[in-house]
């Protein structure tokens, strides 16, 4: 071979080596150099990330500090010389209300304090008033209602006439729950030192050294899903369709003409939001997502430009967006994802253009290119094909890592869909999280109830925790600070721990519908109990649970005896169950038919307990012996209809009754016989105003109403203040008596069912809400209404 130089002549092989040699040490200086030079960029970057961290927990710190403090004062003003206890007050931060302000969270949400209905409901009849008999007919659902007007008001009263603002409005300081029981990787610990998580309508962002919880409200129904961005400072969340759009395939063809409305907020959607000031930034996918979103997750590998989507919709629809771009975000591309349900969405961490779905049937390998997705399926070759793929998460080197419902794990290699490597039997039953460490290192949970701890290699180190039963199988495993873990679990509980140190709740939950709640009379604690058999005694102050109790049977009512010692609890099965409300001690059990337990009141003076049945009835028992003996003193019957809701007299001689056949009906308690003539009720004094369905309440009806849409309502012990719970997620105070039709009255979210009991303590500081299937208890500090807006 010749080898010539730029003048041609001709070069000697040996002088060629030496040249090429001498370039290429030079190439290979240069490129240490370069090397050099990226590192210590690397470096510099990792050292800026660190400080913008810390930068943003001192932020968040110090918002949540201003907060506690405003939340303290104005508590400390609305209580002045009464009872309440100082504590410390919600820790949201307040959304900045200027009307330049361009965020999304900012516009009027369905769900949020001050909203009016929709102007499209169908007006009601108008109710009539008799000034000659002082008789108001309301109509519910066309039936006519008569309500007796009390003496004093029969000369000025006018049904649709003005009414009071309430006297003091609501903000959410706690949620007790979590949603773990069909969600998946819905727990992260932020930088700022707080957990984020979901539950109903709210996320969560609870800092549980300091015991201070923020809430992100801009939801309108069941958060789905939850993806934190590589920053670590925005969230995504993504919703169901809301209580108005449940049949979705037949109002996606007629989108809102306006995406940002309130009407439009009741589609299945995503948020995109600030994890520090909660600030609203992106409203995504509205009229794009047929069902809602069963999961999310931003991009990695270009620092979280994009966000893929899944909607649980028959063909799985799975979106690509831009997200930052515009308020409503920009959709890249959608595809069918597959027939079969899915379970998790990731994109890698390493190649921008690598999407991961797995679920029933399948693990999908995706590849964005051009505007284009190309799917190839998981081979499994001469492997079981498992029923489910439960779960996904990447090495540092982009090998995909499954979990399975056969207990498998296998690892996939960059870049192919063929199976690398198998382990059989990590777990006993499906694998439901995975979770990579820094350090390569690998933990699973499964539905076995153990956390197992692997290298890099997939080899046990020997490290496991098991689960106790009562907390159920740890549906999210994710880290903490240091080497904490944080599990998110299958029976709705949060729990923080080591593989050294046991796991410890961080937060516990009801697993199944919630309708018994009861406000105990001289502490700030309340119980609440529902499907789950359970019942929870909380502390208001501490945030804790004080006692849980297993009955055995599906909890539908209780109530604490007047002095707080006993606690009645009522079963879907006719029998209640008289407790020692400190050492849990069941004194006795009775039985009133064979349908629900719908109520439970004790008199104002201690001496009866009237128990509403599902079957019609209302027993009246005589309590003795300190509230732990009852003898029954009769039965009323007279309803058409099962009872809901019942109220004592003041002076404990008579009982007025709501039924489900929209009935009010009076009793002699004593005699346990109707009062015929209902006229003669009109000026008793009730001890308390827990039926719907009275002169005090006509006002809470909204027009078009069902007679089934509110399911509860209590009026505040000392305020003249009254709270409902509606189907629709809502609680609404008002000025009590609510006598005016359509009264005026104050609106706020955060359930995502129906509110099946709300509730104020005995110094009336806080009321309580529980949610029928989503299972949440929320509590609520009541403070006074100087400056709010009314409906």
């Amino acid at each position: 071979m010749r080898i010539e130089g730029e003048n041609g002549a001709p070069v000697s092989p040996g002088s060629s080596a030496a040249s090429n040699s001498s370039a290429d040490e030079m190439i290979e200086n240069e490129n240490q150099s370069l090397r050099d030079r990226v590192a210590d960029l690397e470096k510099k970057v990792h050292e800026q990330t660190d400080e913008i961290m810390c930068l943003r927990s001192t932020l968040a710190d110090v918002l949540r500090r201003i907060s506690t403090i405003e939340g303290a004062r104005a508590l400390a003003n609305n209580h002045a010389g009464g009872r309440a206890t100082p504590t410390k007050d919600t820790v949201r931060l307040r959304h900045n209300n200027s009307d330049s302000a361009r965020d999304v969270s900012k516009r009027a949400s369905s769900y949020l304090p001050g909203r009016s209905p929709s102007s499209t409901q169908i007006r009601a009849k108008e109710a009539q008033y008799n000034g000659e008999e002082g008789i108001v007919k309301m109509y519910l659902r066309g039936r006519p209602i008569n309500l007796y007007v009390p003496t004093p008001m029969r000369e000025t009263y006018v049904p649709n006439g003005p009414s009071s603002s309430p006297p003091a409005k609501l903000k959410l300081e706690w949620v007790y729950g979590y949603r773990g029981r069909d969600c998946r990787n819905n727990v992260y610990q932020l930088p700022t030192g707080e957990i984020v998580y979901f539950v109903a309508a709210v996320v969560v962002l609870y800092n549980v050294e300091d015991q201070m919880q923020r809430h992100y409200l801009g939801h309108t129904d069941d958060i789905k899903c939850l993806a934190v961005h590589p920053n670590k400072l925005l969230i995504a969340t993504g919703q169901t369709a809301g209580h108005d759009r449940r049949d979705a395939r037949s109002w996606r063809l007629n989108p809102p003409s306006d995406p940002l409305s309130p009407e439009a907020e009741e589609w299945p959607h995503i948020r995109v939001w600030d994890s520090v000031s909660l600030n609203t930034l992106h409203v995504i996918g509205i009229s794009d997502i047929e069902r809602s979103v069963a999961c999310l997750a931003f991009s990695k590998a270009d620092g979280g430009s994009l966000l893929v989507a899944v909607d649980e919709a028959p063909d799985h629809n799975m979106s690509v967006w831009d997200w930052s771009r515009g308020e409503r975000g920009y959709k890249l591309l959608e595809t069918k994802c597959s027939a079969d349900q899915v379970l998790a969405v990731d994109f890698s961490p390493v190649d921008r253009s690598t999407i991961i779905t797995c679920g029933k049937n399948h693990i999908s390998f995706w590849n964005y290119e051009s505007g284009m997705l190309a799917k190839r399926m998981g081979v499994f070759e001469n492997r079981e094909r498992p029923k489910y793929v439960t779960s996904i998460s990447f090495t540092d080197t982009g090998n995909v890592i499954s979990g399975d419902s056969n207990g498998n794990l296998l690892i996939w290699q960059r870049g192919g869909n063929t199976v690398y490597k198998m382990v059989r039997g990590a777990h006993d039953g499906p694998v439901f999280s995975i979770l990579v460490q820094k350090d390569g290192g690998i933990i699973t949970g499964g539905k076995d109830g153990r956390i197992v701890e692997w290298d890099r290699d997939l080899e046990r180190t020997g490290n496991v925790i098991e689960i106790p039963e009562q907390y159920g199988s740890p549906r999210v495993v994710t880290s903490g600070r240091g080497s904490q873990l944080v599990v998110g679990t299958t029976r709705n509980c949060v729990l923080g721990g080591t593989f050294t140190f046991p796991l410890r709740p961080v937060m516990q939950g009801h697993t199944e519908e919630l309708w018994a709640l009861a406000p105990h009379p001289g502490h700030h604690q309340f119980l609440t109990a529902g499907y789950d058999r359970t019942c929870y005694l909380w502390d208001t102050m501490a945030h804790t649970i004080v006692w849980s109790k297993d009955i055995g049977e599906h909890a539908q009512s209780a109530a604490f005896s007047n002095n707080g010692e006993i606690v009645i609890i009522g079963t879907t099965s006719g029998r209640w169950f008289v407790m020692d409300s400190e050492t849990r001690e069941m004194y006795s059990q009775h039985q009133d038919g064979n349908e629900p337990i719908q109520v439970l009141k004790f008199s104002p003076n201690g001496q009866y307990l009237a128990v509403g049945s599902r079957d019609n009835n209302i027993y009246i028992y005589q309590v003795s012996e300190d509230c732990r003996k009852y003898t029954r003193v009769g039965r009323c019957q007279g309803h058409s209809s099962f009872v809901t809701h019942l109220d004592w007299s003041a002076d404990s001689q008579f009982l007025q009754t709501n039924s489900g056949d929209y009935e009010l009906l009076f009793w002699n308690a004593g005699l346990c016989r109707q009062i015929a003539q209902t006229s003669q009720m009109r000026d008793v004094e009730w001890a308390t105003q827990s039926c719907t369905l009275t002169f005090a309440t006509l006002g809470i009806w909204p027009e078009g109403t069902d007679g089934t849409d509110i399911n509860t309502c209590a009026k505040a012990n000392q305020m003249d203040l009254l709270a409902t719970g509606d189907d629709f997620g809502k609680i609404k105070l008002f000025a009590s008596p609510a006598c005016q039709q359509r009264a005026r009255c104050l609106e706020y979210g955060g359930h995502s069912s129906h509110v099946t009991a709300v509730g104020f303590l005995q110094d009336d500081s806080r009321m309580i809400s529980t949610g029928g299937r989503d299972t949440a208890v929320m509590q609520w500090v009541v403070s006074s209404n100087s400056s709010s807006s009314h409906r």
